[in-house]
């Protein structure tokens, strides 16, 4: 993958709705935003969002639920992706945009889950919703119900790791925390049981990957920070975070950075942190 298979900047996203409008292209919209702990994103949605754009709630939509020992947000099964993307309008030969309003923290969970999925014609409008509205794009504030779709995931996309590959993982290759410095280092924990981080894992917080803008930085300067945090080609890589989430972004960044074959760890920390494994603390 190189930067234009993961993003699409703002101007060219107009070109693409013009070509939509036009009937030369099947562009589906998807407005993920969310906060840990934080209001409803559907909100903000009804306050703006992007002309065409279909709301999908993280939690309903991208994630299963289950017991603690399985982590906050497991992935979701391939039938029931498969029917919200359905939900979300997504045909077969639809290009897919997400976007949310934090830099794609979010929003990059749609774009990796669907991936995963076998769905590769999606990406992450760069910049999210502050990038259209800097560029003078309207906003609307209808519930966008599209027409159902037909697409058919059949999985298979995206390399994940389970709780026990990772420790072996962390002592063989690079395994890249992507949690707050503090976190990693044990110093706060506001969610999981016990704070730190996965023995051996690497600080790398998700939020470097952006610039003050929250746009990504080039592909050049992403290449240079993995680099540094002992990234290599022919080395296993793999990223945790809290639940799966902000890893998904750190993938996508890893992919601008000419490194696609990088798994995510679904469970991270919440899984980890509830289950009798290791902990460390400390570090950079």
């Amino acid at each position: 993958m190189t930067a234009q298979d993961v993003l699409v900047t703002a101007d060219r996203l107009v070109g693409l709705v013009d070509d939509a409008r036009a009937g030369r292209l099947d562009l589906v919209l998807l407005d993920v935003r969310w906060t840990l702990g934080g209001p409803p994103g559907h909100d903000d949605y009804r306050r703006g969002h992007l002309p065409g754009a279909v709301f999908v709630p993280l939690d309903a939509e991208l994630a299963a639920h289950g017991r603690p020992t399985d982590g906050r947000h497991p992935l979701p099964g391939l039938d029931r992706l498969q029917a919200a993307a359905r939900r979300w309008g997504v045909r077969a030969g639809s290009t897919v945009v997400a976007y949310d309003a934090t830099g794609n923290l979010a929003a990059a969970r749609a774009w990796w889950l669907l991936r995963w999925a076998g769905f590769t014609d999606v990406r992450l409008l760069d910049g999210g919703l502050p990038a259209w509205v800097a560029a003078g794009r309207p906003l609307d504030d209808d519930e966008v119900v599209p027409a159902v779709g037909d697409v058919v995931l059949p999985g298979g996309g995206m390399a994940t790791l389970d709780v026990e590959d990772v420790a072996g993982l962390a002592d063989a290759g690079t395994l890249l925390d992507a949690r707050a410095g503090e976190r990693y280092r044990g110093e706060v924990e506001p969610v999981d049981p016990r704070a730190g981080h996965v023995p051996g894992a690497v600080s790398a917080p998700t939020a470097d990957n952006l610039l003050p803008d929250g746009t990504f930085r080039p592909s050049a300067e992403l290449r240079a920070r993995f680099e540094a945090l002992g990234v290599r080609e022919g080395v296993a890589t793999a990223v945790y975070c809290g639940s799966g989430v902000t890893a998904a972004h750190e993938v996508a960044a890893l992919a601008i950075a000419g490194h696609d074959d990088v798994a995510l760890y679904p469970g991270s920390w919440s899984q980890w942190s509830n289950l009798d494994r290791p902990v460390a603390t400390g570090g950079p």
